[in-house]
């Protein structure tokens, strides 16, 4: 009866949204405490009563496939979101401009995407910024965010691991300003400006905040780099004093590094610019299992992009059928979670949290025999529905 009550709640909100675009673009944008509006915290997760468009991207490598498997569980458990899905590659000859102008047009439109990694050629062809930091950049995909929690009934060195990582994303080192001043000597721009780490600060402690957390630690190479990290590093002072509850220390990136495989314990939310932030989700990604077991995501102002943590496309797994769907069907949950589709992102997160809890199925990455199928099918299986 609750249900049916909450789904009322739903239909009448969307009927009363006046902002442009579908109705429910202007539900996912909003933050719905549909718990209070029925009096109590006994209330369950609504089901929707409506479709969400989402845009998908691939990506290379084992993108496809991990993407299937999202398909194949949102299937089985009967999850309202439709994907609009393209195809793009800088080393599949998908890589048109065109084609970027529509990916970043369904973008725009549905404001929330899935994605796959783009790979980048490592060899210069005219044009220094790839693909993946296009989307960025005229997304304004400002801040990456890293959740690094251990999954229950696996087993590391460290083990109840629980960490953020936040990464500034469009300015840094990945700046792609590099010339060749004079034959055989390269000059590669760092770009470091106020307003951006000032924001990705901003940001960080805004999440710190929500989230309840407690500390957060800036992480820079300011002895080396003193104006440049140190620009970073004084916004993020500065930033800190508007958050007197929330406790602030910063570190050296190679400390913070050896500090990591050490004691992980020790950091709670890790903000960062761009290469750095690259190079802790992969460190830390590999302390609860790897690159297959973390999701990630991306935010501006607007837009929301779901995606693996470590970025890999995993390329020698192409079509092996062994690539683990974990952390792809984590960040599609998560997805779901911003979508308001609290009922269904449980769902999904549960089942793939209960599979490897169990122990009986499990890819190679996690020291198993299962191959993607059967992780995927496994999780279907432990679908709530």
């Amino acid at each position: 009866m609750m249900a049916a009550a909450l789904r009322g709640s739903v239909v009448t909100l969307a009927k009363g949204l006046t902002g442009t675009g579908p109705w429910w673009q202007q539900l996912a944008a909003r933050s719905l405490n549909m718990t209070a509006s029925l009096g109590g915290p006994e209330a369950p997760p609504a089901r929707a009563d409506a479709t969400f468009k989402v845009t998908m991207v691939p990506g290379d490598g084992v993108g496809p496939e991990l993407m299937t498997a999202v398909k194949e569980v949102f299937k089985a458990g009967d999850v309202p979101v439709e994907f609009e899905e393209f195809h793009l590659s800088e080393v599949q000859h998908m890589d048109s401009d065109e084609k970027l102008e529509q990916v970043l047009a369904s973008m725009k439109t549905n404001r929330v995407a899935m994605k796959g990694k783009i790979n980048t050629p490592m060899e210069f062809k005219g044009e220094l910024a790839g693909f993946e930091m296009k989307i960025r950049r005229r997304l304004d995909l400002f801040a990456n965010v890293v959740h690094v929690n251990s999954l229950p009934g696996y087993s590391t060195r460290h083990n109840n691991l629980d960490l953020v990582i936040i990464r500034e994303q469009t300015e840094g080192e990945y700046s792609s300003l590099e010339h060749e001043s004079v034959p055989g000597v390269i000059e590669c721009l760092k770009i470091i400006t106020r307003e951006k780490s000032r924001r990705i600060a901003k940001f960080a402690f805004d999440y710190a905040t929500k989230k309840g957390r407690s500390k957060v630690t800036a992480v820079h190479k300011a002895n080396i780099m003193k104006l440049a990290d140190g620009l970073f590093l004084q916004c993020c002072a500065e930033v800190a004093e508007l958050y007197p509850k929330i406790k602030y220390e910063n570190i050296i990136i190679d400390n913070c590094c050896m500090q990591l495989v050490q004691n992980p314990y020790q950091f709670d939310v890790l903000v960062m610019p761009n290469l750095y932030g690259n190079i802790i989700d992969n460190l830390a990604a590999g302390l609860v299992g790897g690159a297959g077991v973390v999701p990630g995501e991306s935010y501006s102002a607007e837009y929301a992009v779901f995606e693996t943590g470590a970025r890999h496309p995993f390329a020698q797994a192409v079509g092996r059928n062994i690539a683990n769907p974990t952390a792809m069907l984590l960040s599609a949950a998560n997805m779901l979670h911003h979508l308001n589709l609290e009922y269904h992102s449980n769902m999904v997160s549960d089942a793939v949290r209960k599979v490897i809890k169990q122990g009986k199925v499990r890819t190679g990455d996690l020291g198993g025999y299962a191959t993607s199928d059967e992780f995927t099918r496994a999780v279907i299986a432990n679908l709530a529905i």
